[in-house]
């Protein structure tokens, strides 16, 4: 391999990773202030994070990228220093890996109050296969609960690394944060590559900007890229210019060329991001690379659900809002979808539930959308008498009972980490939702590591907030898709005033249809609200009625106006009220509240 030029030697390209709230983007926006790109009049929290949701939730949703230089005190040499973020939570795992992927080392936060969790050893694995350097961080260590000792215990009995590499700091209020900084030169090698090769990029991420078109974020492997080069998209084969790159650093700063080490932002006059795979490699037309860099997959939504518009006449605004949404976002799948109960309105594919909620609140933030949403299912696989497959994502398209041959679901991985206390409970609700136990790690701290393999389905509904309940919060959670298994399914039907709803309709495992159907028909007792007429709703399997409720009638007093006189006109009153209720049940409609639709995902 060609020696890179003497400047490479000091570029530095790295990312932090950790579990949900143990001071990502806080450590992130110390290294910038101390590396000077921020100043008094520039410093804000969560800098990175550019969506007012982010800052809201304290999450990272979309990744984002600083390029900045720092003048090392121990050698006195300058940097380079690319710190590429990545997202913070399980639904965007292959994001994550990406950007680890453009890196040669990462910083690996632990909260000195909570120790390690699952999404700590989850992205530790990440960082393991793709071999990179790993300098564990114990952050926060300002508080009264923290507790050091423990922390480096846990990093070289659980982690299995280096103790004596770990920095305590406190991203908070700076202490002992230039450490970091001096470590990161130490420690994380610099790029390989050779940059007489052909083009070999890989794009990490990329979002839409409604002036440049897709902007890609790119880490070049090989070659070099100038203005005005012809590039290729490996995966479509698609090819464009080069209009503008450079880096990024809260902006883009236009240089005239990247070569193989550096990480950059490339615009090429691409319509959508859905022609910027990330994951995918970027080559020259003119000399292009023979092999592609390993890894890229496209993104596949795991949850899918329902959206529609209070209003029927927003039907084309949600149609040009999704279509929007969809340029910055290419995992986000959606097609038209009429409901009888609702109208029409799309059936729309998420990565998972966080997915979807953000999604749901953009459109209603962003285009002033008044929204219902359905309750998430997942996509089944199923296997007709005639042997062809089908995947059903919406369950009124399940198809007749007869007609399968081979039902099938998907499975997950699912890691929790808890402290021995909750061990019976939680193994309670694990057993309760169909999980198979894979394996039980004792950790140093008095915490377990369970290893399961779950149904999707069975994790969407309401487990989360389950595992939080009987662990009075403690335990932490981490999934990955592990395939298709087959299984015993059914769908149950709801229906509303003996008319099926198939927005409500869902599918489920056969042991639990009975159960679900119940619970389900409570809920909607009281979620539904009553009528001038009486509303049966009923929970049924095929033509099988496996629950029941009535919601009772208002009922005006016609009879008021009636002070004495002859009963018979009280009784003939009382039966044009009937004859008109009776009338109103044939023809009136039930108004069914945004509450029902997600009744399906909570239980008592």
């Amino acid at each position: 391999m060609a020696d890179l030029p003497a400047r490479f030697a000091f570029i530095r390209n790295f990312s932090i990773i950790a579990h949900i709230d143990h001071g990502k983007s806080t450590l992130a926006d110390r290294l910038l202030e101390l590396a000077g790109v921020t100043t008094d009049r520039t410093r804000r929290d969560q800098i990175l994070d550019t969506m007012d949701i982010e800052r809201e939730r304290g999450i990272t949703i979309k990744s984002n990228s600083a390029t900045f230089e720092y003048t090392s005190k121990e050698t006195g040499e300058v940097y380079t220093y690319n710190l590429i973020d990545t997202p913070g939570h399980v639904d965007f795992t292959y994001e994550v890996s990406r950007s680890l992927k453009a890196c040669e080392g990462v910083l690996l936060i632990v909260d000195a109050t909570q120790g390690v969790e699952a999404q700590t050893l989850a992205n530790l694995y990440l960082a393991m296969e793709l071999d990179l350097k790993i300098i564990p961080v114990i952050n926060k260590i300002d508080l009264p609960a923290a507790d050091v000792d423990r922390c480096l215990k846990l990093i070289e009995n659980t982690l299995g690394l280096d103790p004596t590499e770990a920095l305590s700091v406190s991203a908070k209020t700076g202490l002992n944060v230039e450490q970091v900084l001096e470590a990161i030169a130490r420690l994380i090698p610099p790029p390989k590559g050779e940059p007489d090769a052909p083009l070999r990029a890989l794009i990490y991420d990329s979002y839409y900007d409604s002036y440049a078109g897709a902007v890609m974020k790119v880490r070049l492997f090989d070659g070099a890229l100038k203005k005005q080069d012809r590039i290729k998209i490996m995966s479509t084969g698609k090819s464009f210019t080069v209009t503008e790159l450079g880096y990024a650093c809260l902006g883009h700063h236009a240089r005239p060329q990247l070569v193989a080490g550096e990480v950059g932002y490339v615009i090429a006059g691409i319509k959508s991001v859905e022609d910027t795979p990330v994951g995918d490699t970027v080559t020259s037309s003119t000399r292009p690379a023979e092999k592609a860099l390993s890894g890229y997959r496209q993104a596949k939504p795991m949850v899918f659900a329902g959206l529609f518009p209070v209003n029927g006449e927003d039907y084309e605004n949600l149609k040009d809002a999704i279509q929007k949404l969809k340029l910055n976002d290419a995992a986000l799948v959606f097609e038209p979808e009429s409901s009888p109960a609702l109208g029409f309105g799309y059936r729309v594919g998420y990565l998972g539930l966080l997915h979807m909620e953000i999604v749901a609140e953009r459109l209603t933030r962003e285009f002033d959308l008044d929204l219902i949403s359905t309750a998430p299912s997942v996509k089944y696989r199923i296997t007709d008498i005639k042997g062809k497959e089908h995947e059903i994502e919406n369950p009124s398209r399940w198809p007749n009972p007869a007609s399968i041959a081979k039902m099938e679901e998907p499975y997950v991985q699912a890691t929790i980490m808890t402290p021995q206390d909750y061990l019976g409970n939680i193994l309670a609700l694990l057993q309760e939702k169909r999980g198979v136990q894979e394996n039980i790690v004792y950790l140093d701290d008095g915490k377990l590591q369970l290893v399961y393999r779950i149904p999707l389905a069975e994790l969407i509904f309401e487990f989360y907030d389950r595992l939080k309940s009987v662990s009075r919060g403690y335990a932490s959670l981490d999934y990955e898709f592990k395939g298709y298994q087959e299984s015993k399914l059914v769908k149950v039907d709801v229906l509303v005033n003996g008319q099926p709803v198939d927005a409500l309709a869902m599918v489920v495992h056969t042991t639990m249809a009975d159960q679900r159907g119940r619970v389900l028909i409570e809920r909607l007792k009281d979620l539904i609200p009553r009528h001038q007429f009486q509303i049966p709703l009923q929970a049924a399997v095929g033509s099988k009625v496996i629950a029941r409720e009535n919601i009772s009638a208002l009922r005006k007093n016609v009879t008021a106006k009636c002070y004495g006189g002859d009963i018979s006109r009280k009784r003939k009153l009382l039966e044009k009220q009937k004859e008109g209720k009776k009338r109103m049940k044939q023809i009136g409609n039930v108004d069914i509240p945004q509450e029902a639709f997600l009744a399906i995902l909570k239980s008592d």
